[in-house]
């Protein structure tokens, strides 16, 4: 065993042998309960980043203990075709060959699309294996690839023949650089600072007029309207009238509408049926045209008059300076107000006008909170379950058709002879009418609508496969809070629709990692972190743990490489412990599973009693996905109880009569420790497996189900005692070398036999039990429950030499004490002193009482 541990080297090595094993499949349990998780997507353009090595650590965390506890444990991996972001990616190539794909044309550019998929779509999945990730690879899927492309198909066209899928013009978001619609959640709005413009439209008959509001002056070019509440009394009297249209000299009419918010602006509302969703709704109600004056690219139609060619910001300073030249322009004034942005380019979005293919959500949101409702799904954390309530219970019907060429083309075709709708499984060669002349939707689905199917799709719905039977519901979905409304709702909605059960029970909301200031990691703000570079220089399994540990349910999670560091030396701790195994297993055999002892010594039955009830509590909180508390445990325990306690009071047994039995002890509890944390750190505990079983692999190996054993009495305060003395030594300056004779008080009846052995081997001293304590005089007394500890001072401690030097340390102390409780006493210094320098200096206080009672102590045994 080489005698230092090496991330790199131990990382190369194992995943193959993984892969060629079949570790990976589900068939390793043959005989297992079903156990199914998906991953999230990837976009095949994306690479690996730190929310994806967190979202993955814990499925991984799920999936390889399940393994291990016997389930037939199904992890499927895939990626997104990710339609906009793809496309962007291959017509940026493009441009720098001087080409568009226009130039190409659709087939050709598909193609191209395809080639680079097969050159650089990849990326990602070998990532994800260098983390150490264990998906079943024999079960990838690809949301373009040809099953899951005829599930799509299936469901458009079944949800169009029931009427749930519809085509229709609405007001949808619309992204000028992109040239697509984007559904309601691929709008990303922030807060930017702009301006409520006041225009006065006069009335057409008779003085005065009425004065609107509005962010967005270059729109009113469009107006067929003003609206206003019918409960306002301002504009009773106007309803009903008609003003006239600045700049534009059209007519149009004042109605009463319960949806304009009277305390908005003037109270009046410019109504825009062409570019703002509640203008469109009013317009409905009250039969107003819908004048088009921004084209797909947010340049002003033939219909803006003088305007036209003009792009929207240009046009904006435009129209505001004209409808100053004629007196109409009022107020301007300043108003921060939430703009969306497009959430693949930034660009900001239009509403926008459009014909467009739309699924109808009523139908489908009922049962989709009623299973959260009925206890058959749950959040965890549950108070995600109020969000998903709200935002479900108010959606609009989503936008699916988009206006690109990467993606499941919308399978609708239209004859031009008869007008007729035709959709389809098979791509049709005739209309009802008998014509020949038919053309398909040159539009492809929303990319999350194949992302929608992945729980069913993937095993191969709508075939009847022995997968889509045996794993379908799935058994958990993990993933982060920021795609539960692109995600997470629409899986819900189809899986119950189309398999007639919730995909899964249980969805586990995870935080988001953000740099170490609290912020979004952002290329633009330069803190990004790549996980890669992390895990080449501390390791895939320190970055796992350090997330793992860091990612409490449900919270946000603000990376701290140091966190990856402090992972790194937990491994080593790991690695020395096993080298400090081996040597004492000569003659002994370190079964892959059970071998407990029936009757060992205490020290060992004491950490067998802490690895029972630990691993317990470890099951407990894993069954809960809390999954932060349990590996903090896990860490504490191994650290703080195996490796600092046990593993040194096994040293004296270990060379004594009980070796044999102490060895066996100390490498079933590593072993166990392997084992446990194998979901966490799967590299370096499959290596240090082999060195320590020396036969098969620990990702197969059996979860750890320790025995209870009776803890021994007075463990933990002989512990403390043992603790005291070490103190005691560095506070009088008294070598660890320095043998010490004391004596040990305990109660009637408790088992003694060993406590002279730890003491001895672990502080140096000779302990005689007695049952009376000697005069406290002359005495150091060590106190721990109902144990006492007596260390004779004469001959250990120069009491000339000590008396002074702990007055004067005394002395020293009172003095700071007594500046900090003055200036503490300061009412100026408290009310004006920031809150964390008031907070400090009180801490101080408390230390230095604590300090001058533990010297002037040390003064009194002195005698």
């Amino acid at each position: 065993m080489e005698p230092t541990y090496d991330p790199k080297a131990v990382e190369s090595r194992w995943y193959a042998v993984w892969e060629h094993a079949g570790a990976f499949r589900p068939e390793v349990n043959p005989d297992g309960e079903p156990y199914t998780i998906v991953i999230p997507p990837p976009n095949v353009t994306g690479q690996l980043h730190m929310g994806h090595a967190l979202d993955q650590s814990i499925q991984d965390l799920i999936i390889r203990r399940k393994r291990m506890q016997g389930f037939a444990a199904l992890w499927v991996p895939g990626s997104d075709h990710a339609g906009i972001a793809t496309q962007n990616v291959v017509e940026r190539e493009l441009a720098a060959e001087g080409l568009t794909r226009h130039d190409l044309g659709r087939e050709e550019f598909i193609e191209r699309v395809w080639d680079w998929k097969a050159r650089l779509g990849n990326r990602i999945t070998q990532q994800i294996r260098r983390m150490g990730f264990s998906p079943d690879w024999s079960r990838e899927r690809f949301t373009l690839d040809d099953g899951l492309s005829a599930a799509v198909r299936k469901v458009f066209v079944s949800l169009y023949d029931e009427g749930i899928i519809y085509r229709g013009e609405r007001i949808i978001n619309w992204c000028p650089r992109c040239m697509t619609a984007l559904s309601d959640i691929e709008v990303e709005h922030e807060d930017e600072s702009g301006e409520l413009v006041h225009i006065t439209y006069p009335f057409t008959d008779g003085d005065g007029g009425v004065t609107v509001a509005t962010t967005r002056a270059e729109t009113m070019l469009g107006d067929t309207g003003v609206a206003v509440h019918p409960d306002d009394e301002r504009y009773r009297d106007a309803i009903g009238k008609t003003v006239r249209l600045p700049l534009m000299n059209r007519d149009i009419p004042i109605v009463a509408d319960d949806a304009v918010d009277a305390a908005f602006g003037t109270g009046a509302v410019k109504v825009t049926p062409a570019h703002d969703p509640l203008d469109f709704e009013i317009a409905e109600r009250h039969g107003l045209p819908a004048i088009k004056v921004l084209d797909e690219t947010a340049v002003v139609t033939e219909a803006g008059g003088q305007f036209a060619g003009l792009d929207r910001f240009v046009a904006r300073k435009a129209v505001k300076e004209a409808l100053s030249e004629i007196g109409a322009l009022g107020l301007v004034e300043d108003h921060p107000h939430s703009v969306g942005h497009c959430y693949r380019c930034g660009t900001v979005v239009e509403p926008f006008l459009s014909r467009q293919w739309f699924v109808k959500v009523d139908p489908l949101v009922g049962p989709s909170i009623d299973v959260f409702k009925d206890g058959t799904m749950q959040f965890v954390p549950k108070r995600w379950e109020n969000s998903y309530f709200h935002w479900m219970e108010n959606l609009r019907d989503w936008c699916i058709s988009r206006q690109i060429w990467w993606g499941h083309r919308i399978p609708a075709w239209y004859c031009d002879s008869c007008g007729e709708t035709v959709v389809s499984m098979d791509d049709p060669q005739l209309c009802a009418c008998g014509s020949e002349d038919l053309r398909q939707d040159p539009d492809v689905l929303d990319t999350w609508f194949s992302s929608a199917l992945w729980p069913f799709s993937t095993l191969g719905w709508p075939e009847e496969t022995e997968d889509l039977a045996r794993f379908y519901p799935n058994s958990v979905l993990v993933t982060g809070y920021d795609i539960i409304y692109f995600w997470v709702a629409r899986m819900i909605k189809m899986g119950i629709h189309f398999m007639g059960r919730a995909p899964y029970p249980d969805v586990v909301i995870h935080g988001l990692v953000r740099a170490p200031d609290g912020r979004k990691m952002s290329k633009s703000l330069g803190n990004t972190v790549d996980p890669l570079e992390v895990a080449e220089e501390y390791g895939a399994d320190a970055l796992r743990l350090a997330l793992i540990q860091a990612a409490a349910a449900g919270h946000e999670v603000p990376f701290q490489i140091e966190w990856v560091d402090a992972a790194r030396r937990f491994g080593n701790k790991l690695w020395n412990a096993v080298r400090f195994v081996l040597p004492h297993l000569k003659g002994v055999t370190i079964p892959a599973a059970g071998g407990y002892p029936t009757n060992p010594r205490p020290e060992s039955a004491w950490i067998l009693h802490r690895l029972q009830v630990v691993t317990a509590r470890v099951d407990e909180l894993l069954d809960e996905y809390k999954m932060a508390e349990a590996y903090n445990l896990l860490y504490s325990f191994a650290w703080s109880e195996v490796f600092d306690w046990y593993l040194e009071m096994a040293k004296s047994p270990l060379r004594g009569e009980d070796r044999e039995e102490t060895a066996l002890v100390v490498g079933i509890v590593v072993r166990d420790i392997l084992k446990l944390f194998h979901p966490v750190i799967p590299y370096v505990t499959e290596e240090l497996w082999g060195e320590l079983i020396g036969e098969g692999l620990l990702i197969t190996a059996s979860w750890p189900e320790p025995l209870a054993y009776p803890e021994p009495e007075h463990m933990s305060e002989v512990q403390e005692l043992i603790v005291g003395i070490r103190r005691f030594r560095a506070e009088h300056h008294v070598s660890p070398k320095t043998p010490i004779n004391i004596s040990v008080t305990s109660p009637a009846g408790a088992d003694t036999s060993w406590w002279g052995e730890q003491f001895r081997a672990l502080a140096n001293v000779d302990a005689t039990v007695v049952a009376a304590a000697p005069e406290a005089k002359g005495h150091s007394r060590l106190v721990a429950g109902p144990l006492q500890a007596f260390i004779p001072l004469a001959g250990l401690v120069d009491v000339a030499a000590e008396r002074p030097r702990l007055e004067k340390a005394v002395a020293e102390a009172q003095a700071v004490l007594a500046a900090s409780q003055r200036k503490l006493a300061n009412e100026s210094f408290v009310a004006k002193a920031p809150s964390e320098v008031v907070e400090k200096e009180r801490a101080k206080v408390a230390e230095t009482e604590m300090k001058v009672s533990k010297l002037q102590a040390q003064l009194e045994e002195l005698g």
